[in-house]
């Protein structure tokens, strides 16, 4: 088929869908009620099913009464029960895919499960809507007329007891669509190779010959495949290696830290940046306009949503609330219940709500991924904010930080120790810790208290990384490459320890 009418077809297919996106849009509670509905019907007869009586269950209320809300650690028995071979206990159809993930914040491997339905009805249908919704806000769009370059994991898949496990990215790629297949770059030979640095000089072979129009990818891993690429191209920006580029699909992290350097690789106002929130468990929501950060709340991929209030969250009085109950600016823990047979299950990730009509948030972090060693409450939506100020005001670049407590001992007070490796580092370190402590105070006043007059934290300490420290802490973990991400912040200093011995 001719690029051109290929282009024209997809375009107007895309399209379509929108109608159905307005749809739960105008009725969200009714459209997610559906959701629960349909799943309880469908896995009735299963293990699980029959443990809840999910037969009797027609509301919402009930569900919530009878069903607990579990973590990892409460299914992993079930799970692995069905990775070695037994079906129907959480889900009906049969689970042969597991999406190996371990976080950042546990070295355990932790194994979704990924069914036929979750690949079809929410990876898949979240990628063609993502190419929907920017579509429907740039008319002009020739996103068809070229390629995407993908960057995803660096592992392929792995057979065990007749179940494959790999990254999410990896079962993607081995179960993509051929309308997928065809409009993107690398080759999946390619795309699957395991090792990083192999990989990352097989990616600039192939792509660097392709007409790129777009990058879909996480932040940090992308900024070093494109850095690379400027390097074995020797040219000064990428619109002189790849023309037709128009926009850049991200999510995994926050961009707030890349951006800077984002925009000197790509100087043109026209180029765009999509943000999309996805995971093992599930595709979330999707950034909806071009010019609002927020992201859309995705409500009919088979997965319904529940939310835990932080002030509660972990205590006595800890409840979940359904998205109907939701209020503005507040921040949640999430709980979904899935089209793979998650029921009910804390993803770890908590977010807040800028709109109501319809529902967009902002991820804000993780339930694990904060400091609160001495009532302070940051949080990486904190973190981010104030280097993003930082850099600013001191023409710095970040490539990769992580941030921990330094313990009260004795009578020396606390404090917050810093681990950043720049890529561009500040004239005068004093004066970046200085920005860096007076930003937090400002975005967090549970900080600012904390701070006051040196009560209980001091001054943080700032550590410049070598060059590479983190891709070599990652490469010691065989986590190099692709998803896996640094863990920003931590109550304890199991990271940061790790990574100060290997800073020597």
């Amino acid at each position: 088929m001719p690029i051109p009418l290929f282009n024209s077809i997809a375009s107007w297919l895309l399209k379509k869908r929108f109608h159905q996106i307005e749809l739960f849009i105008k009725y969200p509670a009714e459209v997610q009620e559906e959701v629960l509905s349909q799943l309880l019907e469908f896995a009735e007869d299963t293990e699980i099913g029959r443990k809840y009586d999910f037969t009797s269950i027609n509301k919402y209320q009930t569900f919530r009464e009878r069903v607990p809300i579990v973590a990892y650690e409460d299914v992993e028995p079930v799970i692995e029960r069905t990775r070695k071979g037994e079906q129907n206990l959480f889900w009906p159809t049969a689970v042969k895919l597991f999406a190996k993930s371990s976080g950042t914040t546990n070295a355990k491997s932790k194994f979704i499960p990924v069914s036929s339905e979750a690949l079809e009805d929410c990876h898949f249908k979240s990628g063609k809507d993502l190419l929907c919704l920017y579509l429907n806000n740039n008319e002009n769009s020739q996103l068809f007329t070229g390629k995407s370059l993908r960057l995803g994991g660096s592992k392929e898949l792995y057979e065990d007891n007749g179940s494959f496990f790999g990254d999410l990215s990896a079962i993607l790629i081995d179960n993509m669509p051929l309308w997928a297949e065809f409009s993107s770059t690398p080759s999946n030979k390619v795309s699957l190779m395991s090792e990083w640095e192999s990989k990352l000089k097989a990616i600039i072979a192939e792509t660097t010959q392709e007409n790129v129009t777009s990058l879909a990818g996480v932040p940090s891993w992308m900024l070093v495949l494109l850095n690379n690429v400027l390097e074995e191209t020797g040219k000064e920006h990428l619109f002189q290696v790849w023309e037709n580029l128009e926009v850049y699909f991200h999510g995994g992290v926050s961009f707030s830290p890349y951006m800077d350097q984002y925009k000197n690789l790509f100087p043109r106002k026209s180029f765009k940046y999509y943000e999309i929130y996805n995971a093992s468990e599930g595709f979330f929501a999707i950034q909806d306009s071009n010019n609002e950060k927020d992201l859309l709340l995705m409500l009919d991929y088979g997965i319904f949503y529940e939310f835990i209030p932080m002030e509660t969250y972990g205590t006595i009085e800890q409840h979940a609330i359904p998205l109907w109950e939701v209020q503005l600016l507040k921040n949640y823990a999430i709980v979904i219940t899935t089209n793979s047979g998650l029921w009910r299950y804390r993803i770890g990730d908590t977010v807040r709500f800028t709109s109501l009509s319809p529902y967009r948030i902002k991820v804000t972090g993780r339930t694990k991924h904060h400091i609160n060693v001495f009532g302070e409450e940051l949080i990486i939506e904190n973190a981010e904010e104030a280097l993003k100020s930082v850099c600013a005001k001191t023409g710095a670049e970040i490539k990769d930080y992580t941030a921990a407590p330094i313990f009260m001992s004795g009578k020396e007070k606390g404090a917050h120790e810093w681990v950043i490796e720049f890529r561009k580092p500040p004239k005068q370190l004093d004066y970046f810790t200085e920005f860096l402590d007076n930003a937090l105070k400002s975005l967090n006043s549970d900080y600012e208290a904390k701070r006051y007059n040196n009560i209980t934290l001091k001054v943080p300490v700032v550590n410049v990384a070598r060059e590479n420290l983190f891709n070599d802490w990652l490469k010691s973990k065989d986590k190099l490459g692709g998803q896996h991400k640094i863990p920003r912040l931590s109550n304890k200093r199991v990271y940061i320890d790790e990574l100060l011995q290997m800073n020597n």
